[in-house]
């Protein structure tokens, strides 16, 4: 017998982009984008109880100013598979957050993809089932990538996704400046900006084989111009991070967060001592 438990403690992990190339804008008003996106141990993590005898949802955040935006993602997701799947189970979400709000890392569509995955195991269904799928699409476009969490490409409005292998352990520098971008923002102005050099598949080959200097040479990101036009610091931190012998810099997603990559734990130690200044959040971690 397939066994369904009531609670499950999950860890929710965050995303960096190596690289990001915006394609184009569709008719809907969505960008077509290609991207390899590797999951980062930096995650906040998501306590859920499932109750027989109750249909609601109830999702409590531990960073108050952050409660609004997880909850919704978090509780859409539940009520999506609600309507769907046809169950009448309450479930009360507590979400604890590490992951950085407004800094490209995916926090509220991991925070939504880890529900969806505790849901599929306590009412026994399959988390690769068409319809769940086709859900994870609804919620949000990192939902698919944090189904999946492992190194990918991923392609579309994040709805194709291609795993890939990273030779390399990588350890893993965060940096976010204290104030956040708005990914709506950016994207409203990106196709006004040129766009990077970044070459997808010598990205790939560089992962795959473990060519730290090809990553180098080509990871970067269409959102990177974009972003540091609203907020300068980004672009500061990443001309620091580079200046301190860290080539594989750049910015994730539509920022504000920076990653530097490196297999010398010891270097970014001495680069994050370096670099925390005026609240900013500085995390050492490794991809997953």
């Amino acid at each position: 017998m397939f066994f369904k438990p009531s609670s499950l403690i999950l860890k929710s992990y965050s995303k960096i982009n190596l690289s990001l190339k915006v394609l184009g804008q569709k008719d809907d008003g969505y960008h077509d984008l290609e991207m390899v996106v590797l999951p980062v141990e930096l995650h906040d993590i998501i306590e859920i109880n499932r109750f027989r005898d109750g249909n609601s949802t109830c999702v409590t955040c531990d960073d108050l100013g952050l409660a609004s935006m997880q909850n919704n993602l978090c509780y859409r997701a539940v009520e999506e598979m609600r309507s769907v799947f046809g169950f009448n189970d309450g479930f009360e979400i507590v979400i604890h957050k590490r992951i950085p709000f407004a800094a490209g890392m995916g926090g509220g569509s991991s925070n939504a993809a880890c529900v969806i995955s505790a849901v599929c195991k306590m009412k026994g269904i399959n988390v690769n089932d068409q319809k769940v799928l086709d859900i994870a699409k609804k919620i949000g476009a990192d939902v698919p990538f944090f189904l999946l969490c492992k190194p990918a490409l991923v392609t579309g409005i994040g709805e194709n996704l291609k795993e890939l292998k990273c030779k390399k352990k990588y350890h893993c520098l965060i940096v976010k400046p204290s104030q956040g971008l708005s990914t709506k923002a950016i994207f409203d102005i990106c196709d006004t900006f040129e766009r990077t050099e970044c070459q997808t598949e010598l990205v790939i080959k560089g992962l795959e084989n473990g060519d730290d200097e090809l990553l180098a040479a080509n990871i970067g990101n269409d959102l990177y111009k974009p972003a540091s036009s609203l907020l300068p610091e980004v672009s500061e931190i990443v001309n620091d991070l580079k200046s301190m012998g860290l080539p594989m810099t750049a910015m994730t997603g539509s920022g504000s967060a920076v990653f530097a990559l490196s297999t010398d734990r010891a270097l970014l130690e001495k680069a994050a001592e370096k670099i925390a200044a005026n609240g900013r959040f500085v995390e050492i971690t490794k991809i997953h």
